[in-house]
């Protein structure tokens, strides 16, 4: 891999994607030391992570690289596309409008609500005898 990269941090949920972006790549991805096929075994995660490079083109021309930690295989396949693409819009500010517009770079704030005194679970109430 080269030597120049754009580093970029992606959130979702409780996951952290620590991501970088190099430069004049041939298209690897590389999450957490394995290939990210090795990683992500489910079709819908990897689509996930290559959506930002698909919208730009760039799937066969960077390189990416990202320690991954916390949560679940989905959060952090979202938080992955969060970092790779704002690590694309420092790499190229042209790629901006047609990453916001698919709302790439947009942090999904989602969090899970966490469980009340009282109830069972966040909302709901134990059940109700009348008698």
């Amino acid at each position: 891999m080269s030597n120049q990269y754009h580093y970029a941090t992606g959130k979702r949920k409780t996951s952290i994607a620590r991501v970088r972006v190099h430069m004049n790549g041939s298209g690897k991805i590389e999450i957490n030391g394995k290939p990210a096929a090795d990683y992500f075994t489910v079709d819908t995660q990897l689509g996930t992570i290559k959506e930002p490079l698909e919208t730009v083109e760039q799937i066969n021309n960077v390189d990416v690289t990202v320690v991954v930690s916390g949560g679940g295989d989905t959060g952090q396949a979202q938080a992955i596309r969060h970092g790779i693409a704002q690590g694309l819009v420092k790499l190229d500010p042209d790629f901006r409008p047609a990453l916001k517009r698919k709302g790439f770079l947009t942090r999904d704030a989602r969090k899970v609500e966490r469980k009340k005194p009282g109830l069972k679970k966040a909302r709901r109430s134990p059940q109700w005898a009348k008698r």
